[in-house]
């Protein structure tokens, strides 16, 4: 008689379960990568964009003038009543240099706004001058009409790199500048003392600085924030025609 012999198969699931667990942590892996390269494409994205920003608010914060001084010159009546000089300040005179950590400046893109608190003038640099010269320049500005209501002139004073030209007016580090900003008025003196007898046709700015008058100076950038320079004349006026104004 034979044995009833039954065949017997174990079902043995352990291997598709590993199979699906190597699934499941290829595709961790693949997203992990993804991710990681996103992560490292926005890091840099971020980082360039950084230095950028610090770049443009360190031109914001550092390109512009420091003004040392500003000096107010009245102009000589040429007459001996009192003290023979006109009783408006006729030109100022600013002295001003770079503040620390500034890049090269050039003057020819700065805008000056100057107001007396009613009449308000907006300059740019004269760079239209036939002659390369200070006196020229200051001459051409103060005797024309359009000129003087129009454009500053400006002459170095300590330039060891030479980067300051009256036609390509380059202000570097270490420089000392004179900045002039015609005022006179119809009360003006005849001629400006220290300078040219050539200059005794002085025009009428609009300007109005006698004693007591509020003064706002805007200095205007290429790049960086506008600075503006804000003092009040003298109550009475000194002996000297020339009177320092601010500080």
């Amino acid at each position: 008689m034979k044995a009833n012999n039954k065949l017997r198969f174990n079902e043995d699931t352990s291997a598709q379960i590993g199979i699906g667990t190597l699934i499941v942590f290829i595709a961790m892996v693949l997203v992990a990568a993804v991710a990681a390269a996103v992560l490292i494409q926005t890091s840099g994205v971020l980082q360039q964009r950084a230095q950028q920003t610090g770049s443009e608010v360190t031109q914001e914060v550092s390109s512009n003038l420091n003004i040392m001084h500003i000096d107010g010159i009245r102009g000589n009546l040429d007459v001996e009543n009192e003290d023979g000089y006109s009783k408006t300040y006729d030109l100022l005179k600013i002295q001003a240099s770079l503040r620390p950590g500034s890049s090269s400046l050039d003057l020819g893109q700065v805008i000056l706004t100057v107001s007396d608190g009613s009449t308000t003038n907006t300059l740019e640099y004269i760079n239209d001058s036939h002659e390369d010269n200070f006196t020229k320049n200051l001459e051409y500005l103060l005797k024309n009409r359009e000129n003087i209501t129009t454009y500053f002139v400006a002459n170095p004073i300590r330039d060891d790199d030479g980067s300051f030209q009256l036609k390509d007016p380059v202000i570097s580090s270490g420089d000392i500048i004179y900045i002039y900003i015609g005022t006179s008025s119809s009360d003006s003196g005849i001629n400006l003392t220290n300078y040219d007898d050539a200059l005794s046709t002085v025009k009428n700015s609009n300007l109005q600085l006698d004693t007591r008058t509020p003064v706002d100076i805007i200095f205007a950038y290429e790049t960086g924030t506008p600075s503006t320079i804000s003092f009040i004349t003298p109550s009475r006026y000194e002996v000297d025609p020339v009177t320092r104004l601010y500080p």
